[in-house]
């Protein structure tokens, strides 16, 4: 197939080019150009800003394309403009959202089916793929453009430009640094290859089943929060230094009544009894759940509470698709682990929260 990618340099959208060339289909690449990316060199070059028309236009000409794979539309604009010049001249366009456009669950795995959340837990991001959706859903219903929306969930993989994930996990480890485990570790999450969601998108192309659907895209495991540290502990062949956050102190974190200040240089602790106005109207509350976030690998935290498991189901995909996840949690582990090493990988990070943390802990403790 003729296959465009609008990205396609960097992590998510860098695997899929190279799945795609693997399996045979012509690819061409649509970026602004300013990412250095190693892309096969059978891959043809566009460059234009998305968010500039008259670039868009110039660089796709008259082309037609199979399928269009879009990576990077993050504003209703961006999908508005994609529907515009794109009608007629491909037979699919799929769409990578998020998974946190869901609305929190008490009964899972979320499905497609699950409410999405508008309100004042969501944030621009979240909600700006909710209306993305819309437009793209919108234009099937009325005119037959034929879109597919693909709603990734955490990706995990060699080349995340979010380091703050598993290699920051693997740097804490390997350094002897101590983990922090929210309560008491029993909370699930759940991760996706980036290998395997670039098959799954490959699986989706052209196929008319799969038209005007959103489609969970993940892992086929779930762990606990402790699990998820065992796991790279196992394969790092390290033991690990948990330390586990009591659940009225994490709490207090994630509720913003006690405050580790990331600012101090000392592990002094502020203490701040905070108003109950909405988390939109609290961006240094969302930042701070966003910061507790990065200690164990989660989703949403603007949504999802610390200690609330969250998995999705993909058997709408599966069934549709045939797509099956071919990683475990372990797997992942060793082969970003074998790409640090290989790539002489080294990320400078910033401890101070979590040796505040720690100090909290110690102090609660006695």
């Amino acid at each position: 197939m003729r296959v465009l990618v609008i990205g396609g340099s960097q992590f998510n959208g860098f695997a899929l080019v190279s799945e795609l060339v693997r399996c045979g289909h012509e690819v061409t690449v649509l970026n602004r150009g300013k990412t250095q990316a190693s892309l096969p060199s059978v891959v043809h070059r566009l460059t234009a800003d998305r968010t500039d028309k008259q670039q868009m236009q110039a660089a796709l000409g008259d082309a037609e394309f199979d399928c269009v794979q879009d990576m990077c539309a993050y504003h209703p604009p961006d999908v508005e403009m994609m529907v515009e010049l794109l009608s007629g001249r491909t037979q699919h366009y799929i769409f990578a959202s998020s998974t946190a456009i869901y609305a929190a669950a008490n009964i899972l795995p979320i499905n497609e089916t699950h409410p999405v959340e508008t309100g004042e837990a969501q944030i621009e991001y979240g909600l700006h793929k909710i209306l993305c959706e819309e437009i793209l859903f919108e234009a099937y219903q009325s005119g037959g453009f034929p879109a597919t929306s693909a709603v990734f969930s955490m990706v995990f993989g060699p080349r995340n430009i979010i380091a703050d994930r598993e290699q920051r996990m693997i740097y804490r480890i390997l350094n002897e640094r101590p983990v922090l485990i929210p309560g008491d570790g029993t909370a699930l999450l759940q991760v996706g290859h980036v290998g395997d969601q670039s098959r799954a998108l490959e699986a989706m192309m052209c196929q008319p089943q799969t038209l005007g659907q959103r489609y969970n895209l993940t892992g086929h495991q779930y762990c606990s929060y402790e699990g998820y540290v065992d796991a790279f502990a196992q394969v790092l062949g390290r033991e690990p230094n948990k330390v586990f956050i009591p659940a009225d102190l994490m709490d207090g974190l994630w509720n913003g009544t006690i405050e580790a200040d990331p600012a101090a240089q000392t592990s002094a602790v502020k203490i701040d009894i905070r108003s109950s106005e909405s988390a939109r109207n609290r961006p240094a509350l969302v930042a701070t759940r966003f910061k507790l976030a990065t200690l164990i690998q989660r989703l949403a935290p603007n949504i999802h509470r610390w200690n609330r498991s969250v998995i999705f189901g993909i058997d709408k995909l599966r069934r549709d698709t045939g797509f099956e996840p071919e990683f475990g949690l372990a797997d992942m582990v060793a082969e970003v682990h074998e790409w640090m090493e290989a790539e002489s990988v080294s990320t400078e990070f910033d401890w101070t929260l979590e040796d505040q943390i720690v100090e909290l802990v110690k102090r609660e403790a006695g």
